[in-house]
């Protein structure tokens, strides 16, 4: 897959000013494509961040068991590992209010570094659950984000109905998270990890037609359709990194 974000492949108009419609699905389907690229480096970032910090955090004793290093010790059993939690919480606030004032290719550049900074957050994972039961779950959560944002980008069906009550779904989640924080509840945990996996899943479908809504409705110029590109790939990203957590909390195999 091309890795192609120029202004020029983004400035395709609406219909009525390119004056064709081939035109216009041609700019359209490279839109959606600069998104899902710029998605899945994010990805393969977070995926690469992730790894290498468990590697370096982690070493095989004679047992076979998994022992942290010095440097694992000090990253994740010290003040620091509270820093690790919330960093990637911090770095999206930043992020959001400062996207409407940065270029294209600043607010890439930011998104990947954000994709970074939740690899490092999210390598503790590796340390809960086996590596095998990781992969195996990255690609169940690849098969089901790909079939639902196709069905997003395909379905004549409005799914605009559905945006309020996810969001409040979405609420409801994260409330429940920080009480079972409290609580420690495995029937919480297990109810918010089903409801997460729901909510995301419907958050797929609804922003990639949200996504190809706002590029019919708004007819781009090159350097806000580059921008917009980097911010929806930012919003899918979130959608499947969550719905791969949840998933990971319902089947990973923990060690």
């Amino acid at each position: 897959m091309a890795f192609d974000n120029s202004p020029f492949r983004y400035g395709a108009q609406a219909p009525s000013q390119a004056g064709t419609q081939v035109a216009f699905d041609q700019g359209l389907r490279t839109f959606m494509l600069g998104v899902y690229n710029n998605m899945v480096v994010g990805l393969g970032i977070s995926g690469l961040v992730a790894l290498g910090l468990n590697m370096a955090a982690t070493t095989a004793t004679a047992s076979g068991r998994l022992a942290l290093t010095p440097f694992g010790q000090t990253l994740y059993n010290s003040p620091l590992k509270w820093v690790l939690m919330f960093a990637p919480l911090a770095f999206i606030l930043v992020f959001s209010m400062r996207m409407d004032r940065m270029s294209a290719s600043s607010a890439r550049t930011m998104f990947f570094a954000f994709a970074a900074v939740m690899g490092a957050s999210m390598s503790t994972l590796l340390l809960v659950f086996t590596g095998a039961s990781v992969v195996r779950v990255f690609f169940i959560t690849s098969a089901t984000f790909g079939a639902l944002s196709l069905y997003g980008y395909t379905t004549k069906r409005s799914l605009s109905g559905m945006g309020s009550f996810l969001m409040m779904g979405l609420i409801g989640i994260i409330i429940a998270s920080i009480v079972n924080i409290f609580l420690a509840s495995s029937a919480l945990q297990f109810a918010v990890s089903v409801l997460g996996v729901l909510i995301f899943a419907g958050l797929t479908a609804y922003d990639t037609q949200k996504l190809k809504e706002m590029y019919l409705s708004s007819g781009f110029d090159g350097e806000a359709a580059a921008k917009m590109s980097v911010n929806g790939a930012l919003t899918l990203y979130l959608d499947f990194i969550n719905m791969f957590q949840f998933l990971l909390s319902l089947l990973g195999d923990r060690r």
